[in-house]
């Protein structure tokens, strides 16, 4: 079976860039789609949408603004909000951020709830994203929410979990190998114990990072298809400042995001050709 990798560009980073700017850059490395979060004005939304699509590329609709709102109420209004403004756009499917490590058991499981009827409704899948302070911040954190769902679709951004529980996961195989078969699409940022970006990914102390990263994207996609899944996707996620390191008192980066997110394009393209 023929299976396709398609890698696509996070707009995270590029705000400052026009629309037609942006796509420009995103044809020019090669990337086969955009991953961002849509505009919540519905013409301004259609223009992205068009342009994206004028361009050849395909479109993963994202939301993470539910971030911003701690109180519940105000986060579970706003996440209605904002997946249903993402659906309209009729993406491959949305990622989102999903409640709060500090929210109940309960309330999570309300806002997955919605999360499952607005995809029902709009026949858009959805997938959570893994991901710090979220209800999927840490791995057991995660797993009464996935024993008791199922059916519930991931977005791997593992860096997080390297994060919050301050190793590579050497100790925690089997969790892994329980969310792994739920992971949908990849989110390839290379994180360690310290920190969830690495100021680059190519350095050499930061090789044993890297090849635990490439070992789970490598297991997900195999997972994926002896599933039958013929297309995978994949967004190199390397984020600005302060994702990118700062030096002190300049507060100049030391390594640029978007080069890094085209070098894990290329190398992503040669790995998984």
């Amino acid at each position: 079976m023929t299976q396709h990798v398609f890698i696509f560009a996070p707009h995270w980073g590029s705000a400052h860039l026009s629309r037609d700017a942006f796509i420009h850059q995103v044809k020019e490395a090669g990337f086969d789609g955009i991953e961002m979060s849509l505009p919540m004005v519905a013409v301004e939304r259609d223009a992205w949408c068009r342009a994206i699509e004028d361009a050849g590329l395909l479109l993963i609709a994202q939301q993470w603004e539910t971030a911003l709102h701690a109180d519940f109420d105000a986060h579970k209004q706003a996440l209605a909000a904002y997946l249903f403004n993402a659906c309209a756009a009729q993406p491959l499917f949305v990622n989102t951020h999903t409640g709060k490590d500090f929210y109940s058991f309960a309330q999570n499981s309300e806002l997955l709830d919605l999360t499952e009827s607005i995809s029902l409704e709009t026949g858009v899948p959805i997938v959570h994203e893994i991901h710090r302070s979220r209800f999927s911040g840490h791995p057991m954190l995660l797993l009464p929410y996935l024993q008791q769902r199922p059916s519930l679709a991931f977005n791997a951004d593992l860096s997080h979990w390297c994060c919050a529980c301050e190793s590579l996961l050497e100790d925690q195989q089997q969790t892994l190998a329980q969310v792994f078969p739920h992971v949908q699409h990849i989110h390839a940022r290379v994180g360690n114990s310290q920190g969830p970006q690495v100021n680059d990914f190519r350095a050499p102390e930061h090789a044993n990072a890297l090849q635990q990263h490439l070992a789970w994207w490598d297991a997900i996609i195999e997972l994926r298809r002896h599933a039958g899944v013929q297309q995978i996707t994949i967004t190199p996620e390397f984020g600005p400042a302060p994702y990118t390191q700062t030096l002190p008192y300049t507060n100049q980066v030391v390594s640029d995001a978007w080069e890094l997110n085209v070098a894990m394009l290329r190398l992503l393209r040669e790995r998984y050709a």
